[in-house]
């Protein structure tokens, strides 16, 4: 690569903003913390498989050196390069969804990997930062068409097709997750009420439609709401896990200590780390995990408050809300608040995909935490239309409505 396309893709790596130095640490505290529990979680499985005790751990660091140089190149590309060619990687992504379909890996009662013989592929994992991307694109070029419903179907069927792959993979959790980071980054971008609700009442009903099709996925969701009722069924690792947290009390029997990892409860270095956390270093693990975040929820936060980029501070909400949601869902699975749908906790928990996609993520955050550019070469619409679907609300999505920059350019870097 010439020396001039170089620099129009990246620049140099970014320094001196605090949020975002504050969420650089706050990620590798936890992918540290993170990396000693999959370290500790992976003994039992690891043993079953036949191999060293270190074995799972090893893939694993081999993993987060991936994810390092992800976040390394996050870091320094030029994010309006990465918005402009959302279209492009949408379809990319789509096609790597029906790629699993066709030529994927099973396992787990799953097809959701693609054998690249380097790593195991888990194109949904890249979706959701696809997704992500692809609706910064769709407001900045097409948010006086997103008031209507008819024109908002249309524009957004790229990301309800890739949701549907993920589905009949089966993952409904990752699905799930990939709709609400779309839906919350069109509500920052000024998505109206009565459309939120009408997304929301389509939403409920094919989840209610799905559980029709798929009896045994509905009871296997519900399981929560009465785990005590098949203890040998649905309701074994929700027991189990319990059975773990309640053994760490207060400290914990001690770093490599749990008793849960060998053979009792399925997938504790993955699905099930924080219940392992919480065997091993009492309620002050889980509570550490907790704090670290909150700490990451303000950090990005504060890189999205201060964004004088409009369309960057939507990237950086998208992120945001991927890794805090899926942090939510995984914690609230395992105490019994919500269903095990098999979301991981983001650093924590053992996968390539994922790590390596979370921590492109948080390049993203770091980079655009230290942008001073009011466009950043990604200019919004000035003019917004009346649309027929809104009608009282001439301004949904108006750039006005969320901040936008007068037009111009100031690069930081240059």
């Amino acid at each position: 690569m010439n020396e001039s396309r170089s620099g129009r893709i990246f620049h140099p790596w970014p320094r001196g903003n605090g949020a975002a130095r504050s969420l650089l640490l706050a990620t590798m505290v936890m992918v540290a913390y993170g990396t000693v529990a999959v370290a500790s979680a992976s003994e039992g499985q690891a043993a079953a498989n036949g191999g060293s005790s270190w074995s799972i751990a090893i893939h694993d660091v081999v993993y987060l050196g991936f994810g390092l140089f992800a976040l390394y190149l996050a870091a320094r590309v030029r994010v309006d390069f990465l918005v402009r060619r959302a279209p492009l990687a949408m379809i990319g992504g789509l096609g790597l969804l029906l790629a699993v379909k066709a030529i994927g890996v099973s396992a787990n009662g799953g097809k959701r990997w693609l054998n690249l013989h380097v790593i195991y592929l888990q194109p949904s994992e890249l979706f959701k930062l696809i997704t992500i991307l692809f609706v910064a694109w769709l407001v900045q070029h097409h948010h006086d068409e997103l008031g209507n419903w008819r024109q908002l179907a249309l524009w957004t069927l790229p990301v309800m097709a890739g949701a549907g792959l993920i589905v009949i993979e089966p993952d409904i959790g990752t699905s799930s997750v990939v709709v609400a980071v779309a839906v919350v980054v069109l509500a920052i971008a000024g998505l109206s009420r009565q459309m939120l609700i009408r997304i929301a009442g389509l939403g409920v009903l094919a989840f209610g439609a799905f559980m029709a099709i798929k009896p045994y996925s509905a009871r296997r969701f519900l399981s929560f709401l009465h785990p005590n009722q098949n203890l040998q069924g649905s309701g074994y690792q929700l027991l189990q896990s319990k059975i773990g947290l309640g053994a760490g009390g207060f400290t914990g029997l001690g770093l490599g200590h749990s008793r849960e990892k060998w053979g009792l409860l399925p997938n504790p270095h993955t699905d099930f780390i924080f219940t392992i956390i919480g065997e091993e270093l009492g309620f002050l693990g889980t509570i550490a995990v907790i704090g670290l975040f909150v700490w990451f929820l303000l950090s990005a936060t504060r890189i999205a408050q201060n964004s004088p980029n409009a369309v960057y501070r939507l990237v950086a909400v998208g992120i945001a809300t991927w890794i805090l949601l899926e942090a939510v869902i995984n914690i609230a699975s395992v105490v019994g608040g919500w269903a095990v749908t098999g979301i991981p906790l983001p650093f924590f928990s053992y996968g390539g995909t994922a790590l390596i996609t979370e921590l492109f993520g948080v390049g993203l955050l770091y980079n655009i935490g230290h942008d001073t550019s009011r466009l950043g070469g990604v200019a919004i619409a000035e003019t917004v239309t009346r649309s027929a679907g809104v009608g009282r609300r001439p301004d949904v999505l108006a750039p006005s409505r969320y901040g936008v920059a007068p037009t111009g350019r100031s690069r930081r870097y240059d």
